[in-house]
């Protein structure tokens, strides 16, 4: 690295053709610039600058070397500049991990208009259900809904999400409907694996009064869009935000049930390796965080 160092300090000195020009141009001592040259000429083995008190002048090897080091030089300031400019405009293959249920019915609209205003982005996205290694696969950024066990990923919250009973009227109307919360240990509800209990907060006198309910049923899922599918078929109630059974609700297939009472809520994160972000990742985090809220 200090021999890199040193061959920028040499091209300036034989651009600003002297010692003092320089050392004033790159803010570094005459005395000091000096011995960086000298001591690369003693590393290289050869004298590159002829010194005399008015000026100085290249050798053949320092004409040679000149020629070498200054294409290195610019080249590197261009890597510079260039990642810079990726650090100012999103360019390149934006790569995200989505919770597929939620990025589909939810998320969809808002990346086309996320596409739309940067078309310099390409994009690749992974809609499988497995939690992907941010750290061992090249993934910009991971949109999850719940926490994360891996302390070593940086969580940026985007949103919390409320979440809401619903079930079917095929459902409600073989079933009947529950009047208050202690009603669906009756009830088939589908909940995720490991769920044994839904925690409710709300009743007649808005959220201050919370109750954690058994719930159970013949089926036990980890799949977002398979309980929500089961639900739109008269197989039962489900607890999840409204934006995923957006669709569902404006087909009447499902419909709220105990309106006064809600689910906690389930927060949005945006995981990502390091907190050093490019452009396109930072603008598509900072466009989730706007749209979301």
């Amino acid at each position: 690295m200090e021999l890199l160092n040193d061959m920028a300090l040499f091209v300036e000195v034989v651009k600003a053709k002297g010692f003092r020009g320089a050392a004033q141009a790159i803010g570094m001592s005459n005395s000091t610039l000096s011995r960086r040259i000298s001591a690369l000429e003693k590393a290289i083995g050869l004298r590159l600058l002829h010194r005399t008190t008015r000026k100085v002048e290249l050798t053949e090897a320092g004409q040679q070397y000149f020629e070498r080091c200054k294409r290195i030089v610019d080249e590197a300031r261009f890597a510079h500049e260039e990642l810079g400019g990726m650090l100012a405009q999103p360019t390149g293959v934006l790569r995200v991990s989505f919770p597929v249920d939620f990025a589909v019915t939810y998320l969809a609209p808002l990346i086309a208009e996320f596409a739309a205003r940067y078309p310099g982005l390409s994009f690749d996205f992974d809609f499988t259900p497995r939690r992907v290694d941010l750290v061992s696969e090249p993934f910009d950024v991971a949109i999850r809904i719940g926490p994360s066990a891996d302390s070593q990923l940086i969580a940026r919250q985007l949103a919390l999400l409320p979440t809401n009973l619903y079930a079917s009227p095929g459902y409600l109307a073989h079933a009947g409907e529950p009047h208050e919360p202690t009603d669906l240990q009756r009830h088939e509800c589908l909940s995720m694996i490991k769920a044994g209990s839904w925690s409710l907060q709300g009743g007649e006198q808005g959220g201050g009064q919370g109750v954690t309910v058994p719930v159970g049923g013949r089926f036990a899922l980890n799949s977002v869009g398979m309980s929500r599918r089961l639900a739109a078929l008269d197989m039962g109630i489900i607890l999840m935000p409204e934006q995923i059974v957006a669709d569902e609700l404006a087909s009447g297939q499902l419909r709220r049930i105990l309106p006064l009472w809600q689910g906690m809520p389930a927060s949005v994160y945006a995981m990502t390796e390091t907190r050093l972000l490019p452009a396109k990742t930072q603008r598509f985090i900072e466009f989730l965080r706007e749209r979301l809220a």
